[in-house]
């Protein structure tokens, strides 16, 4: 019991809800730190996808075309959980680089899957809004189908599968 409680103390806890703020750096094609106007750092990892691992195959592609997308920006975060690392998990909008007049209209969790730079993280997909998992998977789908970023690779291994082989 007493290792229970410690180990809860050991997470840190986060607020929970939306939140605004300029992404300050991009671990991962899976992970950013965002800064919100109050100074506030938040670890915030992207709900429903599921990216390569830094020394896996598209590793690095798929962070850069995160980081392409979202840093030094200013993001809005729509989180209603955190998982078990202390991290936000959220919808990350940002305004697309191609329309100054638009608002923050890009879900960069689901354009990370166009591109072929993340899976689709089925596993959690009871998670998602049913529109949500609709347009993951179709996201998924249309980047195997196109052959984009890890799908050109002939044997993509999805980093869940990477993360086990390794331990």
């Amino acid at each position: 019991m007493r290792r229970l409680i410690l180990a809860l103390f050991a997470i840190p806890l986060v607020a929970l809800g939306d939140i605004v703020g300029k992404v300050v750096s991009v671990t991962d094609g899976d992970t950013i730190k965002v800064l919100d106007r109050s100074s506030m750092h938040y670890t915030v990892r992207l709900k429903g996808i599921d990216a390569p691992e830094q020394d896996q195959p598209y590793g690095k592609s798929s962070k850069e075309h995160l980081a392409s997308m979202v840093a030094g920006k200013e993001v809005f975060v729509a989180s209603d959980t955190s998982d078990r690392y202390g991290r936000l998990l959220g919808k990350v909008w940002v305004q697309s680089s191609d329309c100054a007049s638009c608002g923050k209209t890009l879900d960069a969790n689901h354009a990370q899957l166009v591109a072929g730079m993340a899976w689709w993280y089925r596993y959690y997909a009871s998670q998602q809004s049913p529109e949500d998992r609709g347009r993951y998977e179709s996201g998924e789908d249309e980047a195997r189908r196109w052959k984009r970023g890890l799908w050109a690779a002939p044997n993509a291994i999805n980093p869940y599968q990477w993360r086990k082989s390794a331990r």
